[in-house]
């Protein structure tokens, strides 16, 4: 670490006109002399739906000796950070997709409220969200990249309940924002309007946000040491990418597709708008932004096709296979493709700088679905991984299997990990010891 003569507060903003620009974490911000502290602890989320090929997807040995499978294979340059847990059964209850979403985080099953909406539990993202409030700008982000479906029911709930598993309070779910420009000005500027075409001529604009603290960042720039100037300039380039991107899918659609249709700043490749997403996630992180998210690749019922991997059925009626060869592989197909995705996000957040490590030795993450067997709408044998460093509380390399936990076991145990912890979440009735299964 270089020591200079100045420390920085860590949360240091950059302000510009219409914009604000948090720093990500520098030398500076250490106390000179002193010893430097961790970086906050984070939760991330990654949910997926419409269930698994659960064929493809567990290994068939426990412990350290497991071997990835087909859907896991993406993930082979973390294997020794990655916890695969199996056995645990998520809450019964009334409705299939959307118990599967509401349940994932609150462990609880959905209901009906007296007056009509959605009833569930409090999310344990939202419990995190609790404790680092007055610490960020953000308390939490739910991006997903799935539009809203908020009308009628579904498999006997309110369909709104299938769109999101963030649960601020057992009434309020939270809105998903799925537009790449919306999340952008929520992390540094704000939005003004939400008129596609006052958004598009602002995204035409030639000046970009970060020019207006361009000044704030020069003067910033010359009390730091050249590790820190460099990690800034790294930093806000990639700040800077990103909005380029955005206003490059926004002139895109703009051209190729009707605004009704296709809101501004979404990417017309499900795949740009996938890392897009994933890279506004990490920004989010390493500016301390916020140190809670979620995020759906898909909202159930997501009828989604995948021509990219071959499969141009789509995806919540094959998840109804019947036990068909061909559409278990097309299926599986869909479940690799989102893993791939995964493996993208856990790269960028491994190559970024965070503290006395990267972003990925901070956060524990975790992602899965809802229900296994999605021809059954099964709710047991739920797919579990956690992944990340979490202050390498969550020992990785391993394939714990349980059977017939409880997922609320293991959200009571995630909040632990985090330093968090709470004697309940939803159904629960204890905390797993993921640390010292028998046989591990």
């Amino acid at each position: 670490m270089i020591i200079t003569k100045m420390s920085l507060p860590r949360r240091t903003l950059l302000r510009g006109l219409g914009a604000v620009v948090a720093l990500p974490w520098l030398d500076a911000m250490v106390p000179a002399l002193s010893a430097a502290t961790a970086p906050a602890r984070r939760l991330g989320v990654v949910y997926v739906p419409n269930g698994m090929s659960m064929g493809r997807w567990t290994p068939a040995a426990t412990g350290a000796a497991f071997e990835l499978t087909p859907i896991l294979a993406p993930l082979a340059p973390f294997r020794e950070r990655l916890l695969v847990v199996s056995g645990l059964d998520a809450p019964p209850g009334v409705g299939a997709h959307t118990r599967a979403s509401t349940a994932f985080l609150t462990g609880m099953p959905p209901s009906v409220a007296p007056g009509g909406g959605g009833l569930a539990g409090i999310s344990i993202d939202q419990l995190v969200a609790r404790h680092v409030a007055a610490d960020t700008q953000l308390a939490s982000l739910e991006v997903g990249l799935d539009s809203r479906d908020e009308a009628g029911g579904c498999d006997g709930n309110p369909c709104a309940m299938a769109n999101t598993i963030a649960w601020r309070s057992p009434t309020l779910p939270l809105p998903v924002e799925n537009n790449p420009r919306t999340v952008f000005e929520r992390l540094f500027g704000d939005v003004g309007s939400t008129d596609p075409a006052i958004r598009l001529a602002r995204g035409k604009r030639s000046r970009s946000i970060l020019d207006s603290v361009t000044m704030a960042a020069a003067d910033l720039r010359r009390d730091l040491g050249a590790g820190d100037t460099a990690r800034l300039g790294e930093y806000l380039d990639g700040v800077r990418d990103i909005e380029s991107r955005i206003q490059k899918a926004e002139a895109h659609s703009a051209a190729n597709v009707p605004v009704v249709d296709q809101p501004a700043g979404i990417p017309a490749s499900f795949e740009e708008h996938a890392k897009l997403m994933f890279d506004l996630q990490v920004l989010a992180y390493q500016s301390d932004v916020t140190r809670v998210i979620t995020f759906m690749i898909g909202r159930e019922y997501s009828g989604r096709t995948y021509p990219q991997v071959g499969v141009t059925e789509a995806h919540h009626p094959l998840s109804h296979h019947q036990g068909d060869p061909a559409k278990l592989e097309a299926l599986a197909a869909i479940n690799i493709y989102h893993v791939s995705l995964f493996s993208y996000y856990l790269s960028k957040l491994a190559a970024t700088p965070d503290g006395d490590g990267s972003l990925l030795d901070h956060l524990l993450l975790v992602y899965g679905a809802g229900m296994s067997d999605s021809n059954a709408h099964e709710p047991k044998n739920v797919p579990i991984l956690l992944m990340g460093g979490a202050d390498q509380r969550i020992k990785g390399g391993r394939h714990l299997k349980y059977g017939g936990d409880s997922l609320a076991n293991l959200l009571v145990t995630v909040m632990d990990k985090l330093g968090l912890p709470v004697e309940r979440v939803g159904v629960s009735s204890r905390e797993l010891d993921i640390d010292t299964l028998s046989g591990i």
